[in-house]
């Protein structure tokens, strides 16, 4: 069980860093805590008691004290981040001294564990604000996503943002090929079709190839062809703890795996050629999507058929414009060139995509 008392929400780890501090005198609610700290990667500062040193109530990101040594907590500075941990449920007194001591949470273990658990994790991983995470799909079969959501990764990265790189179709061939590092060191989504829970974001980034400065996450050569939706939430949950962006090449089929993806999205392009054709089938594609997914943009891609423009385009389908994604080799033949989309910066699609984030970053409050 845990509760929440009416407090400011405790500061991200980036604005208090430091180890979790442990208050208890409790002998085996202290072994728990410090198991559970074990299992977030997290080493904690233990005291019986108040710190003799303010600055080890003030500093630590995160307070957890033991229902026992509530009442000496009662002359300590208020801060936030001060979870009062028991067992007895069904103690109504407990929200009381809650109160008293000015926790934002009430826990009692052993229901509270998964949430302090990730609450520990935070403060092990030194998480800041969530990666904005864009995905990128195509209107219809040829479209070109892959390769902008690659010169859109890749610019991002260029820029000197803290990049991840998604390839969520496994019938697309891989990423990794794309980028010219098929053959790179690092582990693929079949290592992770078992996750569940809690994925450390560290260990997911510092696992996965590096390519072009950023981090792609692929698929090998092998059978698997599907990953169980738990393990796409876990993993695209760690990668967007660790702040940046985070790119994700999706799929025109939409199965559970996939609805997972979208659902952990801040914004998804449709790419559409302007053709009708592609633009019928976009809207299909627009449908399910957009059940999903709360920002949907289009980015048309030309040349244009007679009577169509970007704007007709976004019109017909009813979505708003992220722009034309200009036509240049790189996107008709993703693999005819030796560097990656947008790799050099120059050219009509790189300037795609470095206003892109630029607009996207405005919009969402700045780098993160």
């Amino acid at each position: 069980m845990t509760g929440t008392v009416t407090h400011d929400p405790p500061p991200g780890p980036a604005d208090r860093p430091g180890r979790p501090l442990i208050v208890t005198e409790d002998a085996v609610l202290l072994d728990d805590l410090l198991r559970l700290c074990a299992a977030a990667g997290a080493t904690p500062e233990v005291h019986h008691g108040l710190p003799e040193s303010g600055d080890g109530w003030t500093a630590a990101p995160l307070v957890l004290v033991g229902d026992d040594a509530a009442h000496r907590m009662c002359g300590a500075a208020r801060r936030p981040g001060v979870v009062l941990v028991g067992r007895d449920q069904d103690d109504p007194g407990v929200w009381k001294r809650a109160v008293r001591i000015g926790a934002d949470h009430v826990l009692m273990l052993p229901d509270g564990e998964p949430w302090l658990v990730d609450r520990i994790a935070d403060v092990a991983e030194g998480i800041g604000r969530p990666a904005l995470t864009v995905g990128v799909i195509g209107g219809r079969g040829g479209a070109g996503a892959s390769t902008l959501a690659c010169a859109l990764a890749v610019t991002s990265a260029r820029e000197g943002l803290r990049t991840l790189l998604v390839d969520a179709d496994p019938l697309g061939g891989g990423l990794d090929v794309l980028l010219g590092g098929e053959s790179a060191e690092g582990l693929r989504w079949p290592a992770f079709a078992a996750s569940r829970g809690r994925v450390g974001g560290g260990a997911l980034e510092e696992s996965l190839p590096e390519l072009h400065s950023l981090r792609v996450l692929s698929w090998d050569r092998g059978d698997c062809v599907a990953v169980p939706p738990p393990a796409v939430r876990a993993v695209l949950a760690a990668a967007r703890r660790r702040g940046g962006t985070v790119v994700v090449d999706l799929p025109r089929r939409l199965d559970d795996g996939v609805a997972e993806a979208l659902a952990q999205l801040d914004m998804a392009l449709l790419v559409v050629p302007a053709e009708l054709r592609a633009v019928a089938a976009a809207g299909r594609v627009a449908s399910a999507v957009g059940m999903v997914v709360r920002d949907l943009r289009v980015a048309v891609r030309g040349p244009y058929a007679p009577g169509l423009d970007d704007h007709e385009v976004a019109r017909l389908l009813g979505l708003p414009l992220a722009g034309e994604v200009p036509v240049e080799p790189a996107l008709l033949r993703p693999r005819g060139g030796a560097k990656p989309p947008g790799a050099t910066g120059r050219g009509p699609l790189a300037r795609f995509c470095t206003h892109f984030w630029e607009r996207a970053l405005v919009e969402t409050g700045g780098i993160r």
